[in-house]
């Protein structure tokens, strides 16, 4: 545990249990887990009572810990108490942030510090601006106007409290269900409600805050530095071939072997350690087991992307999708994604569409909708596509957990200077979840330079909306045109309406019935954004 470089006035007992120092640092806290037992505590007057003991906590190798301080918006504060939070798409962090007081008198004021979309939002309680509506009534993707603000609903959540530690405002009951819904608007912002448990028949609870990078924080007394750690500490066989998996990064929930190129689910807890019985799934890939990326992973490159300035952004994922045709429409267009990563900055995306290279990030906040009209930041963009997106291939590691053919329903638009908006739908019912994702064109030769890739797969990096000629082109860069044809056609084989996998188990890759099947499978493609990695992570419960 870390230590606070401000320590604020505290209460400390001896637990009951073990005897270990368990310390209370807020007058309004109730409760705390004890650090060596996990026994729950409650202060009775001057002493502590145990009233139950706490789950272990799923080691996600959060880089935040337990004693961690910053400063926020000028306020200094620590990182006192986390719950760890369950879902049927994984988990999610929320970390209890004590903020200094003012004088003796003063009671610190409590925030939460939680995950969302591979970045974090700080979130403080507030009064609801109007009566919030009961849960049954929210649409995932529709308006939602309270008082004189409006949002949108980008998920509403079963979710159970999974484990606990540190100091708490509350008694946390393990394993209830309760529902929590998420709303985001066009300041950026992203509001909670949590509704409880059913059987409670309390009133909701509302929390609003903003998006940031831990950067912003000036964060001290944090874990060991993320990648160094994880490579020590998360080492583990893959389930379907018994080789080795390097879990690269403390988010990660997905991870794709690179010797059988199964997807394994890291997300869920037990999903650790050597030996640990994790879920995975082999991709259905035909021949060469799906084409490799243009920029390969664990390459490094800097790259200005939005607000922030030039930063180095390392490929930690790679993605292939196509779009599935509508009843009447025989088109499909085929893409591929690269996940980027830095350390202070969280998640980007390049989106290697055939109209161009584009670079994207996901939003806090959800622009507002008017018909084929979005605006967001005080721009506007038009409505270009509708459609529904699979995923068909991909490689790496992941802060989502991938399911094994999830589709999506996507729309995007286009703005001013060639920036993008994308919005994405994920699931359906009670599972489904909207995301926004912002980002803008992208010159192919800029990444040529920010990756230092050889001057051979310039051809290879370019994109047009005609087609290209091979004329003139020898040699590296022939060869690459000629890959790339071959990913889109694996990827056609792959996104087709007849699955072609079966004739080639059966017959062989050189067989005419599988050739056949090749050569009918999928049709040309339209231009298309992509889907600007717009991928939701089920998180932010935002308490």
């Amino acid at each position: 545990m870390a230590t606070d470089p401000s320590p604020q006035r505290a209460y400390r007992a001896a637990c009951p249990n073990c005897g270990a120092a368990v310390e209370f640092r807020s007058a309004a806290s109730a409760l705390a887990v004890c650090s060596y037992c996990r026994s729950t505590l409650v202060r009775d007057g001057d002493a502590l009572r145990r009233i139950g003991q706490s789950a272990e906590l799923f080691d996600d190798h959060s880089p935040l810990q337990l004693g961690a301080a910053g400063r926020w918006r000028g306020a200094a504060f620590t990182l006192v108490g986390r719950l760890q939070v369950r879902y049927a798409g994984g988990s999610w962090n929320e970390w209890h942030a004590l903020f200094d007081a003012a004088d003796a008198a003063e009671t610190p004021r409590s925030g939460w510090l939680s995950e969302d979309n591979g970045g974090y939002v700080f979130s403080f309680e507030a009064t609801p601006p109007a009566p919030l509506p009961p849960p049954e009534s929210l649409r995932v993707g529709a308006p939602l106007v309270l008082g004189r603000d409006a949002w949108s609903v980008a998920g509403v959540t079963t979710a159970r409290l999974g484990a606990a530690e540190g100091e708490l405002a509350f008694v946390p009951v393990l394993e209830r269900a309760y529902v929590v819904a998420e709303l985001r608007n066009a300041q950026g912002e992203v509001a909670s409600i949590d509704y409880g448990a059913a059987a409670e028949a309390q009133p909701p609870r509302w929390y609003v805050g903003r998006g940031l990078q831990l950067a912003e924080l000036a964060l001290s007394g944090l874990r060991e530095d993320g990648s160094t750690r994880a490579l020590k500490g998360r080492t583990l066989a893959c389930p379907s071939c018994g080789a080795s998996l390097a879990v690269q990064l403390d988010s990660t929930q997905s991870i794709v072997c690179a010797q059988c190129h199964a997807v394994v689910d890291l997300g869920a807890p037990g999903a650790q350690g050597v030996g640990a019985d994790l879920k995975h799934y082999a991709q259905d890939t035909p021949g060469v087991a799906g084409g490799e990326p243009l920029i390969a992973l664990g390459r490094s490159g800097t790259l200005t992307l939005g607000a922030g300035g030039p930063l180095p952004w390392q490929v930690v994922g790679y993605v292939e999708r196509c779009t599935l045709p509508e009843a009447g429409d025989d088109e499909q267009s085929f893409w591929r994604e690269y996940l980027l990563y830095n350390r202070q900055a969280g998640f980007a995306f390049l989106v290697d569409a055939e109209d161009g290279w584009s670079w994207v990030r996901p939003l806090t906040g959800a622009p507002q909708v008017s018909g084929a009209t979005a605006r967001w930041q005080g721009d506007s963009y038009r409505e270009l596509y509708r459609y529904s997106g699979q995923i068909t291939y991909v490689l790496g590691e992941f802060y989502w957990r991938l399911a094994r053919g999830e589709r999506t329903r996507n729309t995007d638009y286009r703005g001013p200077g060639g920036k993008q908006l994308n919005r994405e739908q994920t699931g359906e019912g009670g599972d489904a979840e909207v995301t926004w994702s912002a980002g803008a064109a992208l010159d192919a030769d800029l990444l040529l330079k920010a990756f230092k890739l050889d001057d051979g797969q310039r051809a290879a990096l370019q994109r047009d909306a005609k087609p290209v000629s091979t004329k003139g082109f020898g040699g590296m860069a022939g060869l690459f045109l000629f890959l790339l044809f071959v990913v889109v056609v694996f990827s056609m084989v792959r996104c087709g309406r007849d699955d072609c996998s079966e004739l080639r188990r059966t017959y062989g890759e050189a067989s005419n019935e599988y050739q056949s099947c090749a050569r009918n499978s999928g049709s040309g493609g339209r231009s298309s954004g992509g889907s600007y990695g717009g991928f939701s992570t089920g998180g932010g419960g935002h308490k």
